[in-house]
């Protein structure tokens, strides 16, 4: 089938790549610098250094001719700008009247400003259109690059979407599931994020791997809270999507959000960790949002709560760690 991928970061590049050895594959990014070097060295060496692109891979920086390569039926349009670049390509969709009949996207977290999650962001700007979900789960896009297995959940309330998108990414060493909770995957794939902020603040103070543990288990629960409150089904957060995903980003070296932590425990300002890490970290700009979401809805989450007075009140991460330790015990 013909694919377009929109957005040409580590994650899109690398599936892009994975799509090219058996579809049509377009891979579109605005920045016309970056789809030149990628044309001529098959390499993102901006985002994904030494992991080589098949030939069969096409590049372009028109977004017009881009939407055209996935209008078709037969097509598909993977979106792979972070959420906050979601709305805007939306919203180009609807101006220019060429909107792909079946969309999957692939970011996760919260829009800061309105608190929406990805799918909220497509209903309101795109109303009319159907077939379309979210491909979310536990990868690094550096390990899909380089052809290491990988399992993967695509959410939609459209059959025809999810059969599309298996059909597009079911191969080789990667395996694809299908399910329709929409809000439970994306409410997993977003509040991950925070939980490995929380995680990696706890490795670089050297709390060992109990506190490691007794994090990602509770943190889990603070997802699950949330989740269910907002719509998700309680199961989707034991599978791929939720328990999977957090242990990936809670533990693996290649997390960008686990990285934030362990550099704010030495003392680093946030301002500094950013300005070199040179990726989106999602957990750093959707926080406050989880956050709001659960004081609105009366949901306890400490560890959330903990993270955000790390990142935006400034206030010392052992100052605060101690603070979580010395809450009043609780049944669990």
């Amino acid at each position: 089938m013909k694919v377009a991928v929109l957005g040409a970061g580590a994650w899109g590049t690398a599936l892009a790549g994975l799509l090219a050895t058996r579809h049509d594959t377009l891979l579109w990014a605005r920045d016309g610098a970056l789809i030149q070097s990628l044309s001529q060295a098959y390499e993102n060496t901006r985002y994904l250094p030494d992991v080589a692109l098949p030939r069969a891979l096409s590049f372009d920086a028109d977004f017009s001719r881009a939407l055209t390569h996935a209008a078709a039926d037969d097509a598909l349009c993977v979106v792979a700008t972070p959420v906050a670049g979601l709305r805007a390509l939306c919203r180009v969709m609807r101006d220019t009247g060429v909107v792909p009949a079946h969309i999957v996207w692939l970011c996760k977290g919260f829009e800061a400003d309105t608190q929406c999650l990805p799918n909220e962001v497509v209903a309101a700007e795109l109303p009319a259109h159907r077939s379309n979900g979210t491909l979310s789960g536990p990868s690094f896009a550096r390990e899909v690059g380089q052809g290491l297995p990988v399992a993967l959940t695509v959410a939609s309330a459209s059959v025809e979407l999810g059969a599309r998108t298996v059909a597009a990414f079911h191969h080789g060493a990667m395996r694809i599931y299908t399910g329709d909770d929409v809000i439970g995957v994306e409410v997993g794939g977003a509040v991950k994020n925070v939980l490995a902020i929380a995680t990696g603040i706890s490795d670089g103070l050297g709390l060992g791997l109990n506190a490691r543990a007794a994090l990602i288990t509770r943190g889990l629960a603070e997802m699950s809270r949330l989740g269910v409150a907002l719509g998700g089904c309680a199961e989707t957060f034991t599978g791929l999507t939720g328990l999977g995903d957090l242990v990936l980003t809670a533990t693996g070296d290649l997390s960008r959000n686990r990285t934030v932590g362990k550099q704010l425990a030495t003392g680093q300002s946030l301002d500094e960790i950013l300005a070199a890490l040179g990726h989106v970290a999602e957990g750093v700009r959707c926080a406050r949002a989880v956050l709001g979401l659960a004081q609105s809805r009366g949901i306890e989450m400490p560890i959330t709560q903990t993270v955000c007075r790390v990142l935006f009140d400034n206030l010392a991460p052992r100052d605060v760690v101690q603070a979580l330790l010395s809450r009043a015990a609780k049944t669990e």
